[in-house]
């Protein structure tokens, strides 16, 4: 999947970045999907796809590739049920060294 279709204007961008980093709107999405998704300035065929689960869609109406892979994570889980892996948490440690706790004590996890 290349970049050839990636729309930055697209809401559903927003949207999952929000979803990768909000702990609280993760709860929310997972407990009523259909207002999170009503919450968010997304058009009619955004809303349709994401309930649909269909990624192919989400890509041709513009979604990044990575975005999907993290929206795809954050529907059907991961070993830690919030869009990441224990490589990527290992990334982040390394890379915030000793601010790494503090880090995601701001995170509330």
């Amino acid at each position: 999947m290349a970049l050839d279709r990636f729309n930055p204007l697209l809401r559903t961008n927003d949207l999952v970045q929000d979803l990768k980093w909000d702990r609280d709107l993760r709860a929310r999405f997972e407990a009523d999907e259909a207002q999170v998704l009503a919450d968010y300035p997304l058009s009619d065929e955004e809303r349709t796809a994401i309930r649909e689960r269909d990624f192919r869609r989400l890509h041709e109406l513009g979604l990044h590739p990575y975005l999907l892979s993290q929206l795809a994570r954050l529907i059907h889980g991961t070993g830690e049920k919030a869009g990441t892996s224990q490589a990527a948490t290992e990334l982040i440690r390394s890379l915030l060294g000793d601010q790494y706790e503090s880090y995601m004590a701001e995170r509330g996890e």
